[in-house]
């Protein structure tokens, strides 16, 4: 006699098998960091985990999105930097500090577009594009700030809330990156021209010929995830009270290994931001593990890459027998 079906459990039927996978390695990861460090679940280290994460996971939520349409930025890192340092010096220089703001994101956006233009009219790939990108938008940030950070400590209480203030219990930050994370994924599921992200990143060939005009979808990928570096970078500089021209260096490892743990495949037409989003969450308790447990800073470089290079290749596995499959 054979047993029947099993039912699904809440779990399974509220995420995906890989968002299951994920919330129980973090609980298990929860559980035994409460027991191995007593400065775990303290309520200093429990926010300011969180903050690390959220605004970082923004930048995990325009990276996951643009990896779904097929592309990828390797200069998020530098945008985010860039952002902090163009706000800083309309602000030194006289600018209402909103406006600066306002204008900073502006010219992450535009960063964005350029980025696209190069890739969708002139031909050349994402990787090789954001890597330049990457290095030149570092340079403005050195060339910006002659090498040193930018002391902004008149900035008004009015910025510096969204950086450091809250809501109740909630941090600020962790709302506006809560917003963020319900509206994409809203339009991720539910509206049709972000919908053709997906057919845009599985078979860019066969969603032209279908009447998608798929340059136009990489183009607005390309610009969100730039727009929201600019974001992550204002939320940055309000909550440090500076904008610092080395910041963000190594960031587009973890973002791009956030959203890959989380479901996205390099190969595009796959991934959610719920599942980018947990890949944070566990990134970064991983990394406030290992810095409670006194673990060296090299040692936590080389476990992060080992994590991404895992993430890889298992979505490598993974997009080669679904592939083998479809020709059986």
């Amino acid at each position: 006699m054979t047993a029947g079906p099993q039912r699904p459990t809440l779990l399974s039927r509220l995420l995906g098998a890989r968002e299951t996978g994920l919330v129980l390695i973090i609980l298990v990861l929860f559980v035994l960091m409460s027991f191995a460090s007593p400065h775990f679940l303290t309520w200093s280290n429990m926010r300011a985990m969180t903050m690390a994460f959220s605004v970082e996971a923004i930048v995990v939520v325009g990276m996951t999105i643009l990896l779904i349409s097929g592309g990828i930025d390797l200069s998020v890192g530098s945008v985010t930097a860039l952002s902090m340092v163009i706000a800083g010096l309309l602000f030194l220089s006289g600018v209402n500090p909103w406006l600066a703001a306002l204008i900073a994101i502006a010219a992450c956006a535009g960063i964005g577009a350029v980025i696209g233009f190069f890739v969708t009219v002139v031909g050349l790939h994402h990787f090789i594009v954001t890597l330049a990108a990457m290095v030149i938008a570092r340079g403005l940030c050195l060339l910006g700030t002659g090498g040193r950070p930018l002391g902004l400590y008149d900035l008004p209480a009015s910025v510096k809330w969204i950086g450091i203030g809250s809501l109740g219990p909630l941090p600020v930050a962790v709302a506006i990156f809560a917003v963020v994370v319900v509206v994409f994924d809203l339009l991720l599921r539910r509206a049709t021209a972000f919908r053709l992200v997906y057919y845009t990143g599985s078979n860019p060939r066969a969603a032209a010929y279908a009447g998608i005009r798929t340059r136009r979808v990489v183009l607005m990928t390309t610009v969100l995830c730039s727009t929201l570096c600019g974001v992550a970078g204002i939320i940055y500089m309000a909550r440090f009270g500076s904008a610092q021209p080395t910041f963000g260096v190594g960031m587009e490892l973890n973002v791009i290994a956030a959203a890959v743990i989380g479901g996205a495949s390099l190969s595009g037409g796959k991934g959610t931001i719920l599942g980018a989003v947990l890949g944070a969450v566990l990134l970064s308790l991983v990394s406030s593990s290992l810095a409670l447990l006194n673990v060296s800073v090299y040692w936590q470089d080389i476990i992060r890459g080992s994590i991404l290079l895992a993430a890889v290749t298992f979505d490598h596995f993974l997009v080669s027998r679904q592939a083998a499959g479809g020709r059986g």
